[in-house]
């Protein structure tokens, strides 16, 4: 027993030296490694941001065609502002589309010692509950808030968003920033509020109301700064940690959480829709579009696909960045939708003004500066790994 004993203490000293001076064959192959991984986080990364730019200039492109054509001055006050639990179901209940992707993208073999427990299910269960109605409230809020909030109100306190974000995410995600993060987020604050589309759903001045439906755009701005935290974490403490999909952040991890999530918010919205028997007025709706009936559903449709095409890129760079940068790139289309929309429509005597021009070049800076910050954190692993390789030769 004593020769055991002394054999196994022997074979761990081996390894912990094994492990500080490792052969070269292995550092070179731990490079190798390095740099692929890095390489196909770049690329997974340069994906998720392609979906939110795209996906935010599909949804407002299609929300300014649908109130463009809705017919909404034509109504009285009380009909005006009706239609915000349809706009918030349409923002979640595309999710089914998702399912097949899912089951395309392949899985990574799950860890044997982490297999579902009862307390593991409930977790992820909690978990997909809470950011099913964080979601469902955010795009409740988000709703009324561009219906009742004229442009400047409705920008200023949804640019909070990003605040209340950097501000969670340092207590809940324990989320460590520099001064490049930090020049970033100041940019892109700047960025947005000069940058910000126009949009046609809201109220003309005698229309305005600065009541409590007005300012819960900045409830609104709290509970998605809320979600996109509870999503990294989500990430970080179950998916990540409990290595369900292995060692590795894939993309499925990304499709899971979004349909689970979805599917809560769905249900939520859909409740809300009949509850406050809004669903009543869905055919009055599409008798009243310019447009005719066709052009309705064509346009709900649509604006439910780019809806999850956002929130997939999105959830996408909470899972491979965070959720910092994750609206740091949403808030930063803000200049390229703006110019979109002022070549596709001509309503509110709107232009793309210098200060727009500005936010556009700015954006390359905010986005640079967190981009240098992501590059000085991926050379310092390479470097560390340099300096094992160091130890190794001597």
């Amino acid at each position: 027993m004593e020769m055991s004993e002394a054999s196994k203490q022997t074979t761990r000293h081996e390894e912990s030296e094994h492990l500080q001076n490792p052969e070269p064959d292995e550092i070179l192959s731990q490079r190798r490694s390095l740099i692929v991984n890095q390489r196909k986080w770049w690329l997974s990364v340069s994906l998720c941001l392609f979906l939110v730019v795209l996906g935010d200039s599909l949804v407002m492109l299609l929300l300014n065609f649908f109130y463009v054509h809705d017919n909404r001055e034509d109504s009285d006050q009380d009909l005006q502002y009706t239609g915000t639990w349809t706009q918030a179901l349409i923002q979640n209940a595309a999710f089914p589309f998702l399912i097949p992707l899912f089951f395309i993208f392949r899985s990574p073999k799950q860890n044997p010692e982490t297999n579902n427990t009862r307390f593991l299910t409930f977790r992820f269960l909690f978990l997909y509950l809470s950011l099913g109605v964080l979601v469902a409230a955010h795009s409740k809020l988000f709703a009324l808030g561009k219906l009742y909030a004229n442009y400047g109100i409705f920008t200023l306190t949804s640019a909070t968003q990003l605040i209340f974000i950097a501000v969670f995410t340092a207590i809940i995600n324990r989320f460590k920033f520099n001064r490049w993060i930090i020049i970033s987020i100041i940019l892109t604050l700047v960025i947005y509020v000069l940058g910000s589309p126009e949009f046609a759903g809201q109220p003309d001045e005698n229309e305005e109301f600065y009541n409590i439906q007005a300012w819960l755009t900045f409830a609104g701005s709290v509970a998605f700064a809320l979600s996109l935290c509870f999503f990294q974490l989500g990430f970080e403490k179950l998916l990540v940690k409990t290595k369900r999909y292995g060692n590795k952040k894939v993309f499925r991890m990304v499709l899971e959480m979004q349909i689970c999530v979805s599917f809560v918010a769905s249900v939520v919205c859909l409740v809300g829709l009949i509850a406050s028997g809004e669903y009543k007025e869905l055919k009055g709706d599409s008798k009243r579009f310019k447009k005719g009936e066709t052009y309705y559903v064509l346009s709900l449709v649509g604006l439910a696909l780019s809806w999850q095409v956002w929130a997939v890129g999105l959830i996408g760079l909470v899972l491979y960045v965070s959720g910092v940068f994750g609206d740091v790139v949403h808030m930063c289309t803000s200049p390229l939708v703006a110019l979109i929309i002022v070549l596709a429509f001509d309503f509110m005597d709107d232009d793309f003004s210098w200060p727009r021009i500005g936010a556009l070049i700015g954006t390359t800076l905010a986005l640079g500066s967190y981009f240098y910050s992501m590059h000085k954190k991926n050379k310092k692993e390479m470097m560390e790994l340099d300096r094992r390789e160091n130890n190794a030769e001597v």
